[in-house]
């Protein structure tokens, strides 16, 4: 068995999470030993103040879900994010641009926001389900141009999630050392573990508790 708490980035990214949802979030964290917990920016302060001193960081998303905002205001988020306790951003590309071939212009937006939070680790999200293989590797070469840390294959909010093939493909893109984050999907142990024997460093989900409690159940 692998021990899968410690890829995980425990996650609720609904819209309509409350604050008694984070805080669940964030004690089910602490006691699961997550990498770290995942939310909207606007969660992002009370998450640090409940996690501060546990050694779970806090993650927020930026220009979620579509990608398709100003430049300038994935940075700002990305910048406030940061300053509220965000150790790690999840930010997704614009997709329309990478379809279209603009690469030189979703290089430069990565590049503006790993310059703007240089204490974070950032993980960009391709939402690979909208793109064909060939835009997977490019969008593979462009995060890792731009000097990110990671490439993320979704969001969970578009039409499909990760898939093992998309991680066999990201991971012979980006080599072995550079980060892979698997989201979307990921609902139970068997495909936690193929993400991860697949070439994921990393996984998102929201069903974190069940996944790890099946480890102990039949151990």
């Amino acid at each position: 068995m692998i021990k899968i708490a410690g890829f995980i980035d425990h996650t609720n990214l609904k819209p309509a999470a409350t604050v008694q949802d984070i805080e669940a979030l964030c004690r089910e964290a602490v006691e699961w030993r997550f990498r770290t917990v995942c939310v909207n920016s606007a969660n992002v302060q009370i998450a640090s103040k409940l996690l501060s001193g546990t050694g779970v960081g806090v993650c927020s998303v930026v220009g979620f879900p579509l990608g398709a905002s100003l430049s300038e205001a994935k940075i700002y988020e990305a910048v406030k994010a940061h300053d509220a306790g965000a150790s790690e951003i999840d930010m997704v590309l614009n997709i329309a641009w990478l379809k279209q071939g603009y690469c030189d212009w979703v290089e430069k937006e990565i590049r503006s926001l790993v310059r703007a939070v240089p204490d974070c680790t950032v993980k960009v999200i391709l939402e690979t389900c909208l793109l064909d293989d060939v835009q997977k590797r490019q969008g593979c070469a462009i995060i890792k141009s731009a000097g990110a840390h990671f490439a993320k294959t979704s969001t969970g909010f578009s039409s499909t999630g990760a898939t093992v093939e998309d991680i066999k493909l990201m991971r012979d893109a980006l080599g072995p050392d550079f980060g892979v984050k698997a989201s979307g999907g990921i609902r139970d142990y068997e495909t936690a573990a193929a993400m991860i024997q697949a070439g994921a460093n990393r996984l998102g989900t929201s069903n974190s508790v069940a996944i790890c409690k099946y480890t102990e159940d039949i151990c």
